[in-house]
């Protein structure tokens, strides 16, 4: 949803926003109406929608301020009025919107753009699980001594709807084990969040997923990594798993939820993928997501099954193929993704995001500079079972990524000046290659996989073709570990120091 959103309102407001006046007039459409508590902003795009007939008269006049600007955005799209007011009734659209202007007179229009709050946290709610994957970067498995409770909770997601985050995921562990978890769905829906699960649907009966609907859940991510029984329930450590992944994958599309499935590629299940995205559109699914393996958590004990520059390439090509076939959506969490779509169309449509895959064409085109590539810290935030926050769930969790405590420090001032989330938003400071790549803004690397490898997350991505050289040398400095060995623990004291 991000991705096609964020496109548009960028392309709206550039060629108005790059300056002090406009910015001061951004702003104060983004001042609290004292009546409702919204921005006027979203008060003035539901007047424009029809969605309300009332108002305090600032929000009037905002509302023709931001008449012409929508509708001069919609005549540069080839739209109608009435289409692009057909788009902004979904709320979460005008939410979407405000984020965007937000970040527009927080930090202007830059490459790659800075949204006003993180469009989209991700929030390990527990570590409680009921499975024992080999790749679990959560370490999950037994309760958090400090997981939040229900009061903390509903804190927590009155500060993250208050600083204007569109989407909440949950996340673990397996979040539908905590008890509390319609409460929190519910509190997130009616705060005006999209709210979205990360599960092994393994407790996803057709009671259990009206229920959640109901609550206000729209989104589940699905795990399921292998289309043969066996390769899912080896790496997830429970057998049976796979049956059961398939059967909520199932209740969920009955129910309408959209489904996402899931899967963490690497040496284990990569040739299965062309197959896994037949079966998962078959059992009607929406999206298949890709997911980069991340040297984290338990996955450092299994580090020999990532992908090799090569590998990864013939991945993102093949995921690519499928996707032109139409069908279902296919996405990545590789941001060479988007390179290789590029690389592959000479005159390229469709620019993956790790959210989604907006069309661009013509002088659109230019705008996956400003969507693209890795958004850790400039897209989305994780949250930890005890409030904690970093730039992704995928970071190693130390002092270094830490980036404070939604309860106890100012959360949207972390959003603002934390350093290292200014240091992950500014491709031209990348070392190596992907400081000088031509593709830096459409990619440039993911920096969850360059921390996990070389404790420094401006470091290149050596799952890059790009990058080969520095996969080599990566190989060659941990021992006793090998592309045919049979180690089960990546050695940290062998970490490569870059001379880059």
């Amino acid at each position: 949803m991000e991705g096609a959103s964020t496109a548009g309102m960028v392309q709206f407001f550039k060629a108005v926003a790059d300056n002090p006046f406009t910015r001061r007039v951004l702003k104060g459409l983004l001042a609290r109406c004292v009546k409702d508590g919204k921005p006027r902003l979203e008060v003035a795009l539901e007047l424009y929608v029809g969605v309300r007939g009332k108002a305090c008269h600032r929000c009037r006049l905002a509302e023709k301020l931001v008449k012409p600007v929508v509708e001069a955005g919609a005549n540069a799209f080839g739209a109608t009025k009435e289409q692009i007011k057909e788009r902004f009734r979904d709320p979460y659209w005008r939410r979407g919107l405000v984020n965007v202007i937000a970040g527009i007179s927080l930090f202007g229009v830059r490459r790659p753009y800075v949204p006003g709050a993180p469009f989209q946290v991700v929030w390990n709610v527990t570590r409680v699980c009921n499975l024992k994957c080999k790749h679990c970067y959560e370490n999950a498995g037994v309760k958090d001594r400090v997981e939040l409770g229900t009061r903390e909770a509903i804190k927590a997601i009155d500060t993250l709807a208050d600083a204007g985050v569109v989407i909440l995921a949950f996340s673990g562990g397996e979040p539908t084990l905590r008890p509390d978890i319609t409460v929190l769905i519910k509190h997130a829906a009616d705060r005006g969040m999209y709210v979205a699960m990360a599960t092994n649907a393994t407790t996803l009966s057709p009671e259990r997923v009206k229920e959640l609907k109901e609550a206000g859940l729209g989104f589940v991510q699905i795990s399921l990594d292998g289309v043969n029984p066996e390769t899912h329930d080896r790496f997830r450590g429970v057998p049976g798993s796979f049956a059961k992944a398939v059967e909520g994958i199932k209740n969920c599309v009955t129910q309408g939820i959209f489904v996402e499935v899931a899967a963490t590629v690497t040496r284990y299940n990569l040739k299965e993928v062309p197959s896994m995205i037949e079966f998962i559109e078959k059992l009607g699914a929406n999206w298949f997501m890709a997911y980069n393996f991340i040297p984290t958590g338990r996955g450092l004990n299994i580090v020999e099954a990532d992908l090799t520059p090569e590998e990864r390439e013939w991945l993102l090509k093949e995921l690519w193929g499928r996707m032109k076939e139409g069908g279902i959506e296919v996405l990545s969490t590789a941001p060479q993704y988007a390179r290789v779509a590029q690389q592959v169309e000479a005159e390229g449509y469709i620019i993956p995001t790790h959210f989604y895959n907006p069309k661009l064409v013509g002088d659109l085109k230019r705008l996956s500079e400003f969507i693209g590539g890795c958004g850790a810290g400039r897209f989305y935030l994780a949250l930890e079972p005890n409030g904690d926050l970093y730039p992704c769930v995928f970071f190693p969790h130390d002092e270094k990524t830490r980036l404070g405590n939604i309860l106890k420090d100012d959360f949207e001032k972390i959003w603002r000046e934390s350093k290292l989330l200014w240091a992950l938003r500014d491709k031209d400071q990348l070392k190596g290659n992907c400081g000088f790549c031509e593709f830096r803004y459409v990619c440039g690397g993911c920096r969850a996989r360059a921390y996990g490898y070389f404790a420094d997350p401006l470091a290149p991505d050596p799952g890059c073709i790009r990058n080969k050289d520095v996969f080599e040398r990566l190989i060659r400095s941990l021992r006793p570990f090998s592309r045919n060995s049979t180690v089960t623990r990546f050695p940290s004291e062998a970490q490569v120091k870059l001379n880059v």
